[in-house]
């Protein structure tokens, strides 16, 4: 689609306050419209309604970026790392000081609850960005001792990388591209989600505004099919990083293969497994299941849609769980009023994709324990649903969802309940319940995923790595070891002489 493009949009904020957001794309520091005049338009999930319109980048923008990316790495690669820090630091203040316009534009593009962006989704934002601050100086090798001399090595930035991101925490997940990338002076080109864009744009005025050279960190907007392609198959860039489904991520893999076999590091769907076991604390256990699969309604990668309940306190936790859901108030509507406890899913698309998964729950011979339906007529809203004595092979339970739709089965011995947890093609998160440290110990080790938490669901931190195995993708976010992903390790080997 082609049409006329206004320089910004007036959005409306939490409290009424009105947000400039830019509508070009973000390249050499720039906002530009895309060289073909391609649009994309943003729609507000509470209500179905048009946001607004935005440039959408094809290849010639995409070309155009990269040209920019590369003047962008040639300065930054050689900015001391302290110089480095400070301007992150300065980007992590800035997200501070911007909070409430930041959490407004997710909430209005993206249907999360305002509440939610301003408790985590920014003050990890924030921490991420002060977290890789301290490394931007601190990229040190290793000096090793070998016959007849010595060696040393030292890490390089990849050099023009990219980033594409999704559209459930949009700028959280952004950071966890971009300030590793940064930090160890690569330069970053972004993609926004389609569906979540309005947050990159306002974004990159902050990174101006910060003194982020022109061309070291590039923002697009567009279509997967045709900017995200575009990224994935460009001969210039070094490495890209993805956060989404493990289709596209395939399709990203491919196009690498066939191209400059350029770095990649996927972090894609997940089904995780939240065991509970009958020695758990019980009201802990019910708190962080309920929050594990209805936090994001359930769009997270690393949701608990999986719950397996020991036997021996099964039929306890049921009644339990629907206790607590009928007697906590659900509060569905608008994501910016702060006393809304449930928003909408993020499109009509993954709106009836949830609906869809519900129905063959229904069929599977499952017990449907609460919710199941659509909430009103206006906007994407279902309700909170949870199934028990749902079969192995059931859909609800193989597939993930991507909504809050809690899939609930019970186990007897603790090498049941792993090789339950253990029989899906995703390893992403998991969690176990359970007072008993020598058994939290035994799980955790048997579990085949990237991270497990013990007693609590997700608990995200900046100095601790997040990333999957099996089809939950490779790459770590987060952590010291995200920084392997965005630099390159060189041996330098000396031989010495003989004295003559």
């Amino acid at each position: 689609m082609s049409i006329s493009l206004t320089s910004s949009l007036i959005v409306s904020g939490v409290h009424g306050r009105q947000i400039t957001v830019p509508t070009g794309l973000f390249i050499h520091s720039e906002f530009v419209p895309s060289l073909t005049g391609q649009t994309l338009t943003v729609d507000n999930p509470s209500t179905g309604d048009k946001l607004g319109t935005i440039s959408a980048a094809g290849a010639e923008d995409i070309d155009r970026a990269v040209q920019s990316a590369k003047t962008g790495f040639d300065a930054w690669r050689n900015v001391p790392g302290p110089v480095k820090a400070r301007i992150l630091l300065k980007l992590a203040d800035l997200i501070e000081e911007h909070a409430q316009d930041l959490g407004s534009l997710e909430a209005v593009d993206a249907g999360t609850l305002f509440t939610d962006s301003i408790g985590l989704n920014i003050p990890q934002s924030i921490a991420c960005l002060r977290y890789y601050a301290g490394w931007a100086d601190k990229m040190d090798g290793k000096t090793l001792e070998i016959d007849g001399g010595f060696a040393y090595t030292y890490r390089e930035p990849v050099g023009i990388c990219a980033a594409i991101v999704p559209w459930n925490a949009p700028l959280m997940i952004t950071i966890w591209k971009l300030a590793p990338a940064l930090a160890a002076g690569n330069s970053l080109i972004i993609k926004s989600s389609e569906l979540s864009p309005l947050y990159a744009l306002k974004f990159a005025e902050l990174i101006k505004e910060a003194g982020v050279p022109a061309g070291v960190v590039n923002i697009v907007t567009g279509e997967g099919a045709s900017a995200g392609q575009a990224l994935s198959e460009h001969m210039e860039i070094r490495k890209l990083a993805f956060t989404g489904s493990a289709t596209a991520g395939r399709k990203i893999l491919q196009a690498a293969s066939q191209t400059n076999l350029k770095k990649v590091s996927l972090e894609l769907g997940g089904k995780g497994p939240s065991i509970v076991f009958d020695d758990c604390d019980l009201e802990n256990a019910l708190l962080w299941t309920r929050i594990g699969i209805t936090a994001n309604n359930g769009q997270i990668c690393a949701a608990g849609s999986r719950i397996y309940v020991q036997d021996t306190i099964y039929e306890r936790f049921i009644e339990a769980y629907k206790h607590d859901a009928a007697s906590t108030s659900t509060v569905a509507g608008d994501p910016l009023d702060t006393s809304t406890t449930k928003g909408p899913v993020v499109s009509q698309a993954q709106h009836q994709k949830i609906l869809d998964y519900i129905q063959q729950g229904k069929k599977s011979g499952a017990r449907l324990l609460f919710g199941g339906e659509r909430i009103g007529n206006k906007g994407y809203f279902v309700q909170n649903t949870a199934f028990a004595d749902v079969p192995d092979d059931a859909s609800i339970m193989r597939e993930e969802i991507f909504g809050p739709v809690a899939s609930i089965a019970k186990f007897s011995t603790e090498d049941e309940v792993i090789s339950k947890a253990n029989d899906s093609l995703h390893g992403l998160s998991a969690a176990i319940f359970t007072n008993d440290v020598n058994r939290a110990h035994r799980v955790t080790k048997s579990l085949e995923t990237g991270q497990v938490t013990v007693n609590a669901w997700a608990m995200l931190n900046a100095n601790v790595p997040f990333g999957g195995v099996k089809e939950s993708g490779f790459g770590r976010d987060m952590g010291e070891e995200a920084l392997e992903g965005w630099t390159t390790v060189k041996a330098v080997k000396y031989h010495i002489l003989p004295r003559l």
